[in-house]
């Protein structure tokens, strides 16, 4: 088994970290190219909860039809395993910045191609089958994106601005989110139903050309981090940063992605499942639902930068679990202000939970890089952080909807969301503050 040795001998005070004006130009790099790929990744979630289940899977009552879409939303984040640990090995081994430029494209030529998939009318099976395929592919290049792009900010970044740094990467979730939807806004807004359903959809995943195209662009004039280049230097890569990460960081890795997984449960549950509720059930048009989701989203991108620099103060956890219990008591009320079916209300709802969530999604990416060490913090992140997304993100669309078909009333939801945000705040519990964690040095036996 392969074993996990030091950096290097000279201490972490060695590692050069970017200039101030150099950081600020990678921190926006990083936020750019993640929210190329969140809006490719969210682009479908909003697809599968307005239009896949009546273009893939037609001739299916509306609850089986959105269940089927979901569940072609969720198989990406099994290929995410697979690609944390695919991405993460080589960059572990060869660099950060080269697997990024890899996902980056191989995300884009994903999207770009669901955009000219024929639909079940056409070519019959052949389409939920190639969409699920192309959906597997967005998947592989997310698991290696993520990881990657958290360590360009981090690994920059001086100490005492890490959380700051990394949590400009999570801004790549709301932000993506954003333009997915507003992309949909305005088709949905510009064609008549008919129209969108038969290729107005296309648009949004057709346009992910430009975005890919203006993030190789950036992500080309980036530098590799210094602390890789440390390690590289001392020729201190381990053959398998897996097997290291799993032999020595299992616990780490395990309790990050349980710790992660409310974060995942909080947020598909306002983009993907409320999209769906909202319009399908209470009787709100698609429009303002997209509407709602935007304004969330937007008011998101400005909190996360806030408590990632809070946490730089006062801690990681203190922020994350706040996040998670605030997730938690936000439950009942976002389904209490949704049930009004008030747009109003149903936003108050929408920003309430989403505030939550920026506490706790934007100290986590930090958080998780900080429980690794440099030789395998790839893998080790990428895996921890698509475990968390396998547990919480790939099912809560399908579990929302299923409770919703079986007991009628979104406090069954509201129910989920408190035990996934218990089960988080354990295993958070269960792992130690990182804030002043020497990051250059190897952190095997952190618990």
């Amino acid at each position: 088994m392969a074993s996990v040795r030091p950096a290097a001998s000279s201490p972490a005070s060695a590692v050069q970290h970017a200039a101030p004006n150099d950081m600020k130009k990678i921190a926006v790099a990083s936020v750019i190219g993640t929210t190329v790929e969140w809006y490719d990744l969210f682009v479908f979630a909003t697809a599968s909860a307005l239009v896949f289940n009546k273009v893939f899977f037609p001739g299916f009552v509306p609850l089986i039809g959105t269940l089927l879409a979901f569940g072609t939303f969720a198989s990406a984040y099994l290929a995410r395993i697979a690609g944390a640990a695919l991405f993460g090995h080589f960059g572990d081994r060869l660099g950060r910045k080269s697997m990024l430029l890899v996902s980056l494209l191989l995300m884009g030529v994903a999207t770009f191609a669901i955009g000219l998939l024929p639909d079940y009318g056409v070519i019959g099976i052949w389409a939920p089958i190639l969409l699920l395929a192309l959906r597997i592919v967005q998947g592989l290049a997310l698991g290696g994106e993520w990881g990657g792009a958290v360590l360009m900010a981090v690994e920059h970044a001086p100490a005492n601005k890490r959380g700051l740094y990394g949590s400009w990467v999570q801004i790549g979730v709301p932000a993506g989110t954003l333009i997915a939807n507003l992309a949909f806004l305005v088709t949905s807004s510009l064609l008549s139903p008919a129209a969108l359903l038969s290729w107005g959809w296309r648009v949004p995943f057709l346009a992910s050309a430009l975005l890919v195209g203006v993030g190789l662009y950036i992500r080309l004039n980036m530098s590799e981090t210094p602390t890789f280049e440390k390690v590289k230097a001392a020729a201190a890569q381990v053959k398998l940063p897996l097997a290291a990460v799993l032999s020595r960081y299992g616990k780490q890795v395990l309790l990050g992605g349980i710790a992660t997984m409310s974060t995942g449960t909080s947020f598909n549950l306002i983009v993907a499942f409320g999209l769906t509720y909202g319009t399908q059930t209470l009787g709100f048009s698609r429009n303002a639902m997209l509407s709602i989701a935007l304004i969330s989203c937007a008011l998101c991108i400005v909190m996360l930068p806030l408590f990632g620099r809070l946490s730089d103060v006062i801690g990681r956890k203190p922020v994350i679990i706040g996040g998670i219990v605030a997730e938690a008591l936000f439950a009942f009320p976002l389904f209490w202000l949704l049930d009004t079916r008030d747009f109003s209300f149903a936003l108050l709802g929408y920003v309430l939970m989403m505030s939550a969530f920026a506490a706790n999604y934007g100290p986590i990416a930090t958080f998780l890089a900080e429980l690794f060490g440099t030789e395998v913090r790839y893998s080790g992140l990428s895996v921890s952080y698509m475990l968390s997304g396998l547990l919480g993100s790939a099912a809560t669309p399908i579990v929302t909807t299923a409770l919703l078909s079986a007991t009628g009333h979104g406090s069954s939801i509201a129910w989920y969301m408190i035990g996934s945000a218990v089960i988080s705040a354990i295993a958070l519990v269960m792992l130690t503050e990182t804030l002043r964690t020497d990051f250059a040095a190897s952190k095997g036996d952190r618990a």
